[in-house]
């Protein structure tokens, strides 16, 4: 009986054997139901490394598959080492008798990685791409090569999971000696399920999270044009969102409530966090230490975008958990400093621009897929999740995203030039409504020339009221006593 595999993404290697001149290979579903499929056949000389051919952990004796599983944080491959190719009829190299130059260990692995189109789920955008990175020459085409590893590093790699968002990957093993190369079989993810009755990849997106973000961007659009002349709802809105968010980590890490639950509470305790920050500014009337709530809120989304880009990949990050913080939170705190200590006016209305229209980013988010959304929440999977340090974060960047950098943008600029235009005669900030009382009772108090002095209290004027409905009414008529 010849070699057999059941997968998804399977492949098979045979060494051929002298004056062996075909090979029969079958394809068939195991229930016998009618499937999809496409094949390719690969050949490679004796000099070209055998991909999984030090295979001591899978099925095959010789297994040239990549192995994938995935969860809401993470996406792990593992794959097989490979050996050192041989003549026909010859007995392959020795796997691990000893670690020389010319044994398997000089081996290199490069790791690719192969973003389909966003929102796209169909079956021939998946085989047209399977066909684009089946060789060696078209995966360094078409794919972008994440990391080398050598042979003395574990066959294992672990990257951020995107739901939704088709990725293939794959592994070129190199011999930089003999300069020849292959490719195991490539392997693809959705990161969610076709099948599932909730969250499938079809539907993806809970209606809570649809309900919760939709009224976020509606606030945010406020925020971004309107933000700084409605301060009490400026205020609300960021106190809502930085409670919130933290709220969330907590419970998340804390407890095993089901997500519509946690959601729901951290709203409820945002609202909270909200009317907390509102209700100090309108009793002790510190702007600075309500523009610090609302600097750090910028400072985070800065910290967030700079390591979303490449360098946020770099080994000094995913290697140590202390250095990625202290350097977020370096990033956080010079920005804050900056926008909302040195230019208090100008740094409040660019935070409103800022994380408003962004705001409106993750609305849309909510209907239809782009990776902006990552900027904020590959720092919330770090949150969540211990191991998450170790995984590459790199996500595609096609023409939903590019349209939607340019709405950011547009938005963001045009809200800030709005609220710089119609408050440049304006004051700083409104005042406090509670001292504005308390100097207008002072002001009654002291000032007798001043009719409102005379008028009586708050608690007279109501007292005044109860006495009028229990005062006993006087009959109509003259009770003057005549003079005679």
């Amino acid at each position: 009986m010849g070699l057999s595999l059941t997968a998804a993404d399977a492949g098979l290697l045979s060494t051929l054997e002298p004056g062996q001149t075909s090979l029969s290979l079958f394809l068939s579903s195991p229930n016998g139901d009618a499937v999809v499929g496409v094949g390719v056949t690969l050949s490679y000389g004796s000099r070209d490394p055998v991909p999984g051919a030090c295979n001591l952990e899978f099925n095959l004796d010789v297994d040239p598959n990549i192995y994938i599983a995935y969860n809401l944080y993470e996406t792990t491959i593992r794959f097989a080492p490979a050996n050192l190719g041989s003549e026909r009829g010859q007995t392959p190299p020795a796997c691990d008798e000893s670690t020389g130059s010319d044994t398997r260990w000089r081996l290199q692995y490069d790791i690719y990685q192969h973003f389909l189109p966003e929102n796209d789920l169909s079956e021939r955008s998946l085989f047209s791409s399977f066909q684009a990175v089946a060789d060696v020459r078209g995966l360094m085409a078409s794919g972008r090569r994440v990391a080398t590893l050598k042979s003395t590093d574990k066959t294992m790699m672990v990257f951020n999971s995107i739901p939704g968002q088709g990725v293939i990957y794959s592994v070129i093993v190199r011999d930089p000696v003999l300069n020849t190369s292959a490719s195991y079989v490539p392997v693809h993810t959705y990161a969610c399920s076709f099948t599932s009755t909730l969250d499938a990849c079809q539907t993806l997106g809970r209606i809570s999270t649809k309900i919760f973000f939709t009224i976020t961007g509606l606030a945010g659009l406020l925020v971004c044009f309107f933000g700084h002349r409605f301060f009490k709802s400026e205020l609300f809105c960021m106190g809502f969102s930085f409670v919130s968010f933290f709220f969330f980590v907590l419970i998340t890490r804390t407890t095993q409530l089901d997500y519509d639950i946690r959601l729901t509470v951290s709203a409820v305790v945002g609202v909270m966090g909200g009317v907390l920050l509102v209700m100090s500014w309108w009793r002790f009337g510190s702007v600075m230490a309500c523009v610090v709530v609302i600097g750090l809120m910028l400072g985070f989304l800065v910290a967030s975008i700079v390591l979303f880009t490449p360098l946020g990949d770099l080994d000094v990050f995913r290697n140590s958990d202390v250095v990625f913080w202290v350097t977020f939170c370096c990033i956080m705190l010079v920005k804050k400093i900056i926008f909302t200590c040195l230019i208090i006016l100008q740094g409040n209305i660019t935070t409103c621009g800022i994380v408003g229209a962004y705001a409106v980013v993750l609305a849309v988010n909510a209907y239809i897929y782009t990776s902006l959304s990552y900027i904020t929440l590959n720092i919330l999977k770090r949150f969540l999740n211990n191991s998450f340090s170790a995984m590459f974060t790199d996500v595609p960047f096609q023409t939903i995203d590019y349209i939607m950098i340019a709405v950011w943008a547009v938005l963001g600029v045009c809200g800030i030039v709005l609220q710089l235009y119609r408050e440049r005669s304006r004051p700083f900030f409104p005042p406090s409504p509670y001292l504005m009382w308390q100097q207008e009772r002072e002001r009654r108090k002291t000032n007798v020339l001043d009719p409102s002095h005379h008028v009586p209290s708050l608690s007279s004027r109501l007292l005044e009221q109860v006495r009028q409905f229990t005062r006993r009414r006087e009959p109509a008529g003259e009770h003057t006593p005549l003079l005679l």
